[in-house]
This record gives C-alpha cells, sequence and structure tokens, in this order.
C-alpha cells in the first residue's frame, strides 16, 4: 500500500471515528432532551391539577357564602346556582371567551353578598319599604363590591356584584349606567336572574313556563335588557334551561 492510500485510510478511519463519536454526543442529547420533555409534562400536569385544587377550593368557598347569603332568603331556593347556570349558557352562546366566562362564575353566585349589611327587618318586612328602607336596600350591590374587591381570586366578580341592577335604559341602580356602560357580564346575568325569578314559585305567584318567561323578557329588549344578550338568549332552546331547572332544584 502507497504512503498515499495509507493516509487516505487513516484519514477515513479517523471521519468515522468522529462521526461516531458525534453520533453518540447526538443520542445523549436526544435523552436528555427527552429526560427535560418529560420532567416538564409531569411539572406541567402537576401545576395543572394543583390549579384545578386551588379552582376546586375557591369554588366551594363561593358556594358556601352564597348558599349563607341565601339561607336568609328561603324562598329563593338555589336561585343563585341556577341564575349561574343559566348566565353561563347565555355567556357561552355569546361567544364569550372562556376564560372570562369562567370568571362571570363567582359573580353570579356572590350577586346578593352586599345583603348580608342589610337588616331583617327590612328584608323581610311583608308590606312596602319606606323610602329610607328602599335606599338603603338599594346599597347592597355596593355593599357587595366592597366586599369581594379586596379579595384577589374574586377580581372578575366585583363589576357583576356592582352592577347587577342596572338597566339598559338607564333607570337601575346604584349609579343609573345605561346602555354598554353596564358591563357585559352584568348584563347577561339581569336575562339569567329575572329569568329564574319568572320560573320559579314565589309567595305572590305561581311560576311560569320557560316559552312564557322567555316572552315577557324579550319584551324587555331595549329597555331593561340589552339586545345583544337578548339575542343570544333568545337562540338557547327551552330544553336547555329547563334541564338546568330540573338539575338544581
Amino acid at each position: 500500500m502507497s504512503v498515499a492510500e495509507s493516509e487516505l485510510v487513516q484519514e477515513l478511519e479517523r471521519l468515522r471515528a468522529t462521526l461516531t463519536q458525534r453520533e453518540r454526543e447526538a443520542a445523549e442529547k436526544e435523552r436528555l432532551l427527552e429526560r427535560y420533555a418529560a420532567d416538564l409534562r409531569e411539572t406541567f400536569k402537576r401545576e395543572r391539577e394543583r390549579a384545578q385544587e386551588l379552582r376546586r377550593s375557591y369554588t366551594a368557598t363561593v358556594r358556601a357564602l352564597s348558599n349563607a347569603v341565601e339561607a336568609r332568603d328561603a324562598y329563593t331556593g338555589k336561585h343563585a346556582e341556577r341564575v349561574t347556570a343559566y348566565g353561563m349558557e347565555i355567556a357561552h352562546e355569546l361567544g364569550m371567551p372562556v376564560s372570562e366566562v369562567s370568571e362571570l362564575e363567582f359573580g353570579f353566585l356572590l350577586h346578593d353578598i352586599g345583603k348580608v349589611a342589610i337588616p331583617d327587618a327590612i328584608l323581610y318586612k311583608p308590606g312596602p319599604l319606606t323610602e329610607k328602607e328602599r335606599a338603603l336596600m338599594g346599597q347592597h350591590p355596593l355593599i357587595g363590591a366592597h366586599i369581594v374587591r379586596g379579595i384577589e381570586f374574586l377580581a372578575g366578580a366585583v363589576e357583576v356584584v356592582r352592577a347587577h341592577h342596572e338597566r339598559w335604559d338607564g333607570g337601575g341602580y346604584p349609579y343609573g349606567l345605561a346602555g354598554e356602560q353596564i358591563p357585559l357580564a352584568a348584563r347577561v346575568f339581569a336575562v339569567a336572574d329575572v329569568l329564574d325569578a319568572l320560573t320559579t314559585d314565589r309567595p305572590y305567584r305561581p311560576a311560569s313556563p320557560i316559552p312564557v318567561a322567555r316572552e315577557m323578557i324579550a319584551a324587555g329588549s331595549g329597555t331593561q335588557f340589552d339586545p345583544r344578550v337578548i339575542g343570544a338568549f333568545n337562540s338557547i332552546d327551552d330544553l336547555v334551561f329547563e334541564r338546568i331547572a330540573a338539575e338544581i332544584d
């Protein structure tokens, strides 16, 4: 074998050795990346589980608060739970982002939390309220907003609590907001709230069927209610609301 041939063979062997070393290094890097990816997947899974557990804990706390408020007003039954379920359906139909819809739940459940500060003599008064008593009752949205505003995980609930008695035509309270001045979440709540009020028995009248309640609510489009929210509400089948009412009874 000539010198040139010998040098060529040596060079080929060197190149093969280098290639083998590069392949081993690449394989090792691939194994490391796979381990990193597995670690990240496991970390993400644990974080997601912790977030879900935290969300469940928050929800349980909010539901307990909601139940405590409703315990003072026994005839409404599970009003807050039904309104929440109705409102979530309407919000989904409106195309509100999932993240926003999930934030609405706490506001819907706690809409009347301000009533904890209203004296029983006013809350349970069988006859008409005096002007002073009405003024005090009208403060419960502001009281409720003050209660929840300092709690970080309830930040999304404040607008519903504060504005759930506003009207599209500006005739509501506590601020007399009109149209799109009213947060969308509160406009959705207003429709869900009246739907539940009309379709449940009250001491002064029996419950109305869903179709009848729907007609009565639709009549308030442009005055009491946001027409766009009414449009979304009207596109939801009666069976959806009937199922919710049957499940939350």
